[in-house]
């Protein structure tokens, strides 16, 4: 399988250090953020990559050459200086050297200690993305996991007005029935378990797609969100819940707040 970092974006709110070295190539603890990224692959078993570029892109291509100092294989889909198609416009655009087989990708400025050997695309399913818990900068998050499915905040909480309606039903059939307090106590207890699995999430970055998911799509710049939510709207699309380190580093400060956290180990 081949994986897919994304490192064509401008990086603005991290300027002035991205006015002369691109985003992913910022290093903390030592190491270029897209090399952490690299590393991490490889040792799932990543070892054929694309990486997409534009802003500075040279530079990555110099930088990590064909990949073989770092255990891996690279190639490039440039999309040229100030011409950033987007996440969904930049993936599209590598089809051709991603192949006919899924696929993983994950952002080339992220930070994170997930293992990517836990992927595993169900056969129905055209994505499998991972979720996290909603960063301070991101409070309301993304998605909603109910067990290993992606809904929209509006597919949750349709599937609660049917359970609800269900649940109303058949109190009403077993009212007369002579066990109708512990039934009913039974099921309350069974809804209110089901709630605790709802979570509001943030996508983190990182996906498993099948080129499927870009059948309706078109040459251009355009986001992965939309591509990601039609999926989750013909119920397509999984979901795992990474519940340990996930830093997307924004900024200067979260990039410093990364240095000293790996300096220190």
């Amino acid at each position: 399988m081949k994986a897919m970092i994304l490192a064509a974006g401008r990086g603005n709110r991290m300027r002035p250090l991205t006015d002369q070295t691109p985003k992913p190539l910022l290093e903390a603890g030592g190491t270029a953020l897209i090399v952490h990224q690299m590393q991490r692959l490889r040792e799932a078993g990543f070892t054929e990559l694309v990486i997409n570029h534009a802003h500075l892109g040279e530079r990555i291509e110099q930088a990590l050459g064909d990949g073989s100092a770092h255990g891996v294989r690279i190639q490039y889909s440039a999309e040229g200086e100030g011409r950033a198609l987007e996440t969904g416009g930049g993936i599209y655009r590598a089809l051709p050297l991603l192949g006919d087989d899924p696929f993983l990708v994950t952002n080339g400025d992220i930070w994170c200690d997930f293992d990517y050997r836990q992927l595993h695309l169900a056969d129905q399913d055209l994505a499998l993305i991972v979720l996290v818990d909603n960063p301070p900068h991101h409070p309301a998050g993304d998605f909603t996991l109910r067990g290993d499915r992606v809904l929209e905040q509006r597919q949750a909480e349709e599937q609660d007005q049917e359970h609800e309606f269900d649940r109303d039903r058949d109190r009403d059939r077993e009212r007369d029935h002579e066990q109708q307090e512990q039934g009913q106590g039974q099921k309350q207890g069974l809804d209110h378990s089901q709630r605790n699995l709802d979570q509001r999430l943030t996508f983190s970055g990182i996906g498993l797609y099948r080129p499927q998911l870009f059948a309706n799509c078109t040459p251009g710049a355009f986001p992965l969100a939309p591509v990601l939510r039609a999926a989750i709207a013909s119920g397509r699309c999984g979901g795992l819940h990474h519940r340990g380190q996930w830093l997307d580093i924004g900024t200067p400060e979260r990039l410093q707040a990364l240095d000293r956290m790996l300096r220190k180990h």
